[in-house]
């Protein structure tokens, strides 16, 4: 057994390309919490890289959402508009 308490967690800024990947799918309803992380990080390598287009992002992460395809773009594009990202 540990006698330690685990290490403390260190969250990014605000302003990090992480954080505002995963800020614009938190609204998207999904089967499980790890659909949504999923979808998340789809966007963050979509941001990072520049390659394909949002929709080819959205759709090979493969999340179970609970919304459409075009209703979870228009989503994710209106949250990184927000945060002053051009989709």
């Amino acid at each position: 057994m540990s006698t330690q308490a685990p290490a403390p967690v260190q969250s990014f800024s605000d302003t990090s390309i992480e954080k505002i990947a995963y800020k614009s799918v938190e609204s998207i309803p999904t089967q499980e919490p790890n659909d949504r992380s999923r979808l998340g990080y789809h966007v963050w390598l979509w941001l990072t890289t520049k390659e394909g287009t949002l929709e080819e992002s959205v759709r090979s992460a493969g999340s179970r959402m609970l919304v459409s395809y075009a209703e979870a773009i228009s989503i994710i594009e209106k949250s990184l508009a927000q945060q002053n990202i051009a989709a």
